[in-house]
């Protein structure tokens, strides 16, 4: 089964990171203490920023993606767009989620499964996030 791991890590080439090599980290990132990511997720910060905060739950198959190239190919911009994404501690993040473009998640708030989070700014704690596009439902989770 090693062997079978080393393999798949060493052919798909991932950059070195200290959560998971089968996580995909690039970039300008942090990531607080006690924080877990589940495989083949995505933390691409390159030209920007992304801070995950202490204590966050991460699932599988997440992407965490700081650029969007969208106008660029369609010839709308001469460059990619590139904005930070912060999320503070005790987040929880649901599998098959993306979020992309600025957005700040505060602390103690949960973003549902398949979750499509794209320039949403600051969203206050204990929120729930959920839908494709995103909507939030402020202090969902304040008791």
């Amino acid at each position: 089964m090693k062997e079978f791991k080393t393999k798949v890590i060493d052919s798909l080439e991932l950059p070195q990171n200290n959560i998971h090599p089968l996580i995909y980290m690039s970039g300008n990132y942090s990531i607080g203490e006690g924080t877990t990511i589940g495989l083949f997720s995505e933390v691409n910060a390159n030209k920007s920023k992304v801070a995950i905060g202490k204590n966050c739950d991460i699932a599988s198959f997440v992407s965490i993606n700081c650029a969007d190239s969208h106008k660029l190919t369609l010839g709308l911009s001469d460059e990619i767009q590139r904005r930070e994404i912060i999320l503070e501690d005790n987040v929880f993040v649901g599998s098959h989620s993306f979020i992309g473009g600025y957005v700040k998640i505060g602390h103690h708030s949960v973003v549902a499964a398949g979750a499509v989070l794209i320039n949403l700014g600051e969203i206050p704690p204990y929120s729930l996030i959920a839908g494709n596009p995103a909507t939030v439902k402020e202090r969902y989770y304040e008791i």
